[in-house]
């Protein structure tokens, strides 16, 4: 018999996995209503949807391995990273979904990255000279972008390949309209050494320092609530450590 395996579980949602089905359950119907809908749309491989009965969406797993884990180093080859980079620009590429950009406007991201930069220094989390350092480099990602089809949380764990072919791309209640170099910034946290093979398979110039100020501006807004839900952003290779390869 199956065991059921937690593959993460917090206060806003949790993933079971049992076997080959993975078991979403989320209270924001919202969010489940956009993964489906996105999966539908978009021109790269995604799981199977198996069923669904809110607010429990049941997904078939996909063939093949995640293209790497946060703080470890990927085993992927170059060409899977390529292949990563061409399927990332086929999803940009795409027509616009029919809904609406989400999240927080360019006003409100920077007021939230001011109030977060102030939390953790009084809260000594992370040391002045380290937040200011990063807090100037996040500036650039502070400006207006054309929105394009993005996934909208494209960590490493959510692309998955076999061989140098990829199989699948996981996850998709942040989809909407967005921009680009955010998805591309966080498939690449904390493996800046994948970058350059990325971007061959993406195949259009980017600005490479836009990508740095969004690995800088999400880790800064993230450590304090990972801190808080049971992960460890100060594990090797993860969020701090991106952080501090900024000074």
């Amino acid at each position: 018999m199956d065991e059921v395996e937690v593959v993460v579980a917090h206060s806003e949602r949790a993933t079971l996995r049992v076997g080959e089905v993975f078991l979403k359950v989320d209270a924001d119907q919202a969010r489940l209503d956009v993964e489906v809908e996105a999966m539908g749309l978009v021109p790269v491989p995604t799981p199977e949807v198996l069923w669904r009965r809110p607010p429990v969406l049941a997904i078939a797993a996909v063939r093949g391995t995640a293209l790497g884990r946060l703080g470890e180093p990927s085993t992927a080859s170059p060409a899977a990273w390529a292949a990563a980079g061409a399927a990332i620009r086929k999803l940009h590429d795409a027509p616009l979904p029919p809904w609406p950009r989400r999240g927080r406007s360019l006003d409100e991201l920077a007021a939230d990255l001011d109030r977060e930069c102030e939390r953790l220094v009084t809260s000594g989390v992370l040391p002045v000279d380290l937040v200011a350092r990063n807090r100037r480099v996040a500036e650039a990602a502070l400006r207006p972008w054309t929105p394009l089809f993005t996934h909208g949380d494209l960590q490493i764990a959510h692309v998955f390949v076999d061989g140098d072919e990829v199989t699948g791309v996981i996850d998709w209640s942040e989809a909407g309209p967005g921009d680009a170099l955010f998805d591309l910034a966080t498939l690449t946290l904390g493996h800046e050494e994948r970058l350059d093979d990325l971007l061959i398979g993406y195949g259009v110039d980017v600005d490479l320092d836009v990508i740095r100020a969004w690995w800088s501006l999400r880790s800064l807004l993230i450590v304090r609530w990972l801190s808080e839900h049971g992960f460890d952003p100060f594990a090797p290779g993860c969020e701090v450590d991106v952080l501090r390869s900024r000074m």
